[in-house]
C-alpha cells in the first residue's frame, strides 16, 4: 500500500504574472457630493397601486391609487390599514401578483419595475394568509 502525499508546493512568481490593467483601480470622474446629491433627492414620480380583495377581505371603494416611488412597501401597508380602518393588531396579508410577500422595507418603485401588470402593481390582500 503507497501513501500519497498531497501537493504543497507553491506556484513560482512567474506563473502568476498580471498585467497592470488588472491591478489598478478603475478611476471614478464623479465628484463624491455631487453623486450624493443624485441620491438625496426623493423620487416624485408616482406608482399605480392596484388593491384586490382576496376571500372575506373587505373590498375598498377605490381600488386604484398612486403611492410615491420612492416610499417603502410599509407604506403601503400603512395606507391599507388606514383605508380598511384596520387596527395594528388585525391580521392582514398583502401578496404581488398572487404570488409573494415583499418585505416592508422594499422600495415601491423597485417592485413596480419587476413585477408591474398594466403599468400597474397589483397587490393582493386578506386577512389569513392565503400564498407562501
Amino acid at each position: 500500500m503507497s501513501v500519497v502525499k498531497p501537493d504543497t508546493s507553491l506556484p513560482n512568481s512567474t506563473s502568476l504574472n498580471t498585467t497592470h490593467a488588472e491591478n489598478s483601480t478603475p478611476q471614478v470622474t464623479l465628484n463624491p457630493t455631487t453623486a450624493l446629491e443624485k441620491y438625496k433627492k426623493k423620487d416624485s414620480s408616482r406608482v399605480v397601486v392596484r388593491f384586490r380583495a382576496i376571500g372575506n377581505a373587505p373590498i375598498l371603494k377605490q381600488n386604484f391609487y398612486k403611492i410615491g416611488a420612492s416610499s417603502k412597501f410599509q407604506a403601503v401597508i400603512q395606507f391599507l390599514r388606514k383605508e380598511l380602518n384596520y387596527k395594528a393588531s388585525d391580521p392582514l396579508f398583502l401578496y404581488i401578483n398572487s404570488a409573494f410577500s415583499p418585505a416592508p422595507d422594499e422600495i415601491v418603485s423597485n417592485l413596480h419595475k419587476c413585477f408591474s401588470t398594466e403599468q400597474h402593481l397589483i397587490i393582493n390582500y386578506c386577512t389569513s394568509a392565503a400564498w407562501g
